[in-house]
């Protein structure tokens, strides 16, 4: 049964809020309302596929209002992010150019919906993964009916839920790639959380790789 604190249409109403009170609609070249009535649409979806779901924990969530490049660049966004508590914004890793990033499009496998967002279900940070490369550890999340999440989706958790971003609880988004051996990851760096890659036959002690439901649901 869900935590009786838990309820889905007040989370979705939470995230939609924190997405305004970060200045997504301007950012996206819109007004506070128009931002609104593009999003709410998603509302009752996130109820129906997520109402039976457990309450949020530091590492893992019901679901997440993703939003995409299509709507505010990666940039602007995880210039937006931080830790939980703290105010320092995240950044993008010297190593990860700004001019890659359009290159790294979601796997096949994820079924994206198309447009500027759309709802993500049963996200965990995927600390079972921590010391595995990312290709093993796609292997066994596929096995167990999981897939790994992508940038904007690692974005929008850490967004939307910084506990997710801890010391030794940070994790690669293998669901983008851009046909060579990187992938994406998002970690901290000098107390901010951070944009960068790594390889997708390295391990890490302190990079997990995140897992969502295979489901994802675009705007109707």
């Amino acid at each position: 049964m869900p935590d009786s604190r838990y309820d889905a249409a007040t989370e979705f109403d939470r995230q939609l809020d924190r997405l305004v009170q970060l200045d997504y609609p301007a950012l996206a070249g819109l007004t506070e309302q128009a931002f609104r009535d593009l999003l709410t649409p998603l509302r009752a979806a996130a109820v129906t596929g997520a109402g039976d779901l457990a309450a949020p924990t530091d590492g893992r969530v019901p679901f997440l209002l993703v939003t995409t490049r299509e709507l505010v660049p990666v940039q602007e966004r995880i210039a937006l992010t931080t830790l939980d508590g703290k105010r320092k914004p995240g950044i993008l890793d010297r190593n990860f150019p700004a001019d890659d990033l359009p290159a790294f499009d979601p796997i096949k496998e994820l079924e994206v919906p198309p447009g500027p967002a759309y709802l993500l279900f049963d996200v965990d940070r995927g600390e079972e993964y921590r010391n595995l490369p990312p290709s093993t550890a796609l292997a066994q999340m596929t096995e167990r009916g999981r897939l790994p999440i992508t940038i904007d989706e690692g974005l929008a958790f850490v967004t939307l839920h910084p506990p997710a971003l801890a010391s030794n609880r940070c994790f690669s988004l293998v669901g983008s790639r851009c046909g060579d051996k990187r992938v994406p990851a998002l970690w901290i760096s000098q107390g901010a959380p951070k944009l960068g890659w790594c390889w997708f036959g390295n391990p890490h002690t302190w990079l997990g790789s995140a897992t969502a439901d295979p489901v994802r649901v675009g705007l109707p």
